[in-house]
């Protein structure tokens, strides 16, 4: 923690911060609860939430308020796990909160985060819900016009959130080891480790390649079960998808489990052409082994179908993400691809057939009975309610990772509704990789690396010998730690001294030492990644008060984070703003900061 910046801000009343360990429930954090009563007068108390990683955010927030004529209490808290303690039992009148839509579309940057029952919504607006459903069917101005009115109701009307800014991406690179050409920075997706390699190639299957991770508690290495930092890397290299994001967000087949996918004139129906060189890897004696399994369709059905259904397993965390698909199945008549046309006027069958091993002689049914050699495919197709084309977006998500029929089946044996996590095991608890007396590696990986095990300073990953052997995609390394290190400053010195081989976010104000550093290589990348400040909808005075929000609103000065950033933040509105421009803009304006509490005073 910056002791120097926090002890010489301004004069805001600050609360007693705890930087114990994790809180685990709510009934151990309710007991910290915050006094943010408010005398008759007074000026407004505001307890804003944050993590110690984020302190100069808080801090720049806080001088924001204070200026403009509100007490505030810092809640700052040493890790995520016990700042989603504190933010699940209420105890916040705002929180500083990021969002970084990998997905590459605006539908993914709302739903989750806005829409009543949302996985993380916590706000409930039959308005920008139907805002939200609105603009998700929309393409081109039609679609911006939307979002505008989405921003409008959601920042300005009502002050659900105040936006603080979006951020870039700078990654640096060990290329004292590492070739920098072979890493590459995606816009939306998560870091691909199959393209890296060191310089001296022949270090590829000898050498371990150390990468970074802030958090060391996994929320679940079930794809469909998580959607954090401290998962979203790992599941998107260790499940395939049926279609990737490009480095600039193009969906693409590329890398993937299908060869090449379509889509029906009327964006209803979505087909994908499988691949048959990937099976499962599984982990013995520590080391992975080809399962002899093909990643088949009958995995992707068996995958889409529990990743769109809300009670398939215990705190399902993604289950939106994917509510728009109503069904998937396995083509079996090659006849029904001929009669389905493209946008462009091809038939399914054409746009499938680009680039083959061998053409279409044949769909199959039966994973047994694939043989892309001799022109015998697999082709699964998709149906959506509406016409929906974000759904390939979604795809590309890590929750969409294909897992394994059988090996998800022979651990989840409990029942949903009964489950209890003190006893019953989950395919992909972390406990079941991590060294110890819990270690019992169930995990059956469709994509380029398995995770071997983990303890709480690195996980291990092994490449998994049996994913697209002899192509462009099969993984180039052998053997990747993920080491976790919580605290940026420390991470960047563990680059500097080649501790590590790749730092993915490279703090802004630390810019100019990896490129002053000739063993290091910077990539910088736009992002969508936004800082924005979450006012509590449950019980506090901001939750009943738009006026107060809308005071808290019109205090925060994005200029000033930018300043503090040396330029390499940009101003944001929502997080639809790195995607979509919809010409709004926030200014920070202390006259209507004055006449909202105003407001808000007198209907006390």
């Amino acid at each position: 923690m910056n002791k120097k910046l926090f002890t010489l801000a301004s004069t805001a009343t600050v609360a007693a911060v705890a930087l114990a360990g994790c809180v685990e429930t709510k009934s151990d954090v309710e007991e910290s609860k915050t006094d943010t009563t408010e005398t008759a007068g007074a000026k407004p108390v505001i307890e804003l939430l944050g993590m110690s990683s984020g302190e100069q955010d808080m801090n720049i927030v806080r001088d924001q308020l204070v200026k403009n004529g509100f007490d505030v209490k810092l809640n700052i808290q040493p890790d995520y796990g016990s700042y989603t303690a504190q933010q699940d039992a209420g105890n916040f009148d705002i929180a500083i909160s990021s969002w970084t839509t990998v997905t590459g579309n605006p539908d993914y940057a709302v739903r989750g985060l806005f829409k009543t029952g949302g996985d993380y919504s916590r706000t409930s607006d039959e308005t920008v819900d139907q805002l939200i459903d609105e603009a998700s069917t929309l393409t081109g101005d039609e679609a911006k016009d939307k979002y505008k009115e989405l921003e409008q109701a959601l920042v300005f009307d009502n002050a659900y959130i105040a936006p603080l800014y979006i951020s870039q991406k700078f990654q640096g690179i060990y290329s004292k080891e590492i070739n920098p050409d072979t890493v590459r920075l995606p816009k939306s997706r998560a870091q691909a480790w199959e393209t890296i390699s060191f310089n001296d190639e022949a270090k590829n299957d000898t050498e371990t390649l150390v990468l970074h991770q802030a958090i060391a508690s996994l929320t679940s290495l079930d794809p469909v079960k998580g959607n954090d930092g401290s998962i979203n890397t790992l599941n998107t290299n260790m499940n395939v998808r049926l279609v990737n994001l490009s480095d600039t967000d193009e969906v693409v087949s590329k890398g993937s489990l299908s060869y090449n996918h379509a889509m029906s004139e009327d964006a209803k129906e979505y087909y994908f052409v499988l691949r048959d060189d990937i099976n499962f890897a599984k982990v013995e004696n520590k080391t992975a082994v080809d399962t002899g399994d093909l990643v088949s369709a009958e995995d992707v059905v068996f995958s889409l179908n529990r990743a769109k259904d809300q009670n398939a397993v215990p705190d399902h965390r993604t289950y939106s993400i994917h509510e728009n698909i109503e069904s998937v199945e396995i083509i079996s008549d090659i006849t029904s691809l001929q009669s389905v046309k493209t946008a462009d006027g091809n038939t399914v069958l054409e746009a499938l057939s680009e680039d083959l091993p061998a053409a279409v002689a044949e769909v199959v049914a039966d994973e047994a009975d694939v043989d892309n050699a001799a022109g015998k495919y697999q082709v699964v197709k998709i149906t959506t309610s509406t016409a929906f084309p974000q759904v390939l977006n979604y795809l590309a998500h890590q929750s969409g990772g294909i897992v394994s029929e059988a090996a998800v089946t022979a651990v989840n044996t409990f029942d949903v509704a009964s489950y209890d996590p003190n006893k019953d095991v989950a395919y992909g608890d972390q406990a079941t990789v991590t060294e110890g007396a819990t270690y019992a590696n169930h995990l059956a990986a469709s994509g380029p690396y398995i995770l071997v095990q983990k303890n709480d300073y690195e996980a291990q990953f092994v490449k998994n010998p049996a994913y697209q052997v002899g192509t462009e995609n099969e993984p180039k390394i052998k053997k990747i730690n993920v080491r976790f290190i919580a605290d940026n400053d420390s991470a960047l010195s563990a680059l500097r001294n080649g501790e590590i081989h790749v730092l993915q976010s490279v703090p802004e104000t630390k810019v100019d030492l990896v490129e002053g550093d000739q063993n290091l290589t910077l990539k910088t990348a736009d992002s969508n990644a936004v800082s924005y400040l979450l006012f509590n909808q449950n019980g506090r005075e901001v939750s009943k008060s738009v006026d107060l929000r809308k005071a808290v609103l019109y205090s925060i000065n994005q200029s000033e984070f930018i300043s503090y950033y040396q330029d390499k933040k940009k101003p944001a509105v929502s997080t639809v703003s790195p995607l979509v421009d919809t010409g709004l803009k926030l200014e920070a304006d202390s006259a209507k900061v004055k006449e909202f509490l105003k407001s808000y005073q007198e209907s006390k």
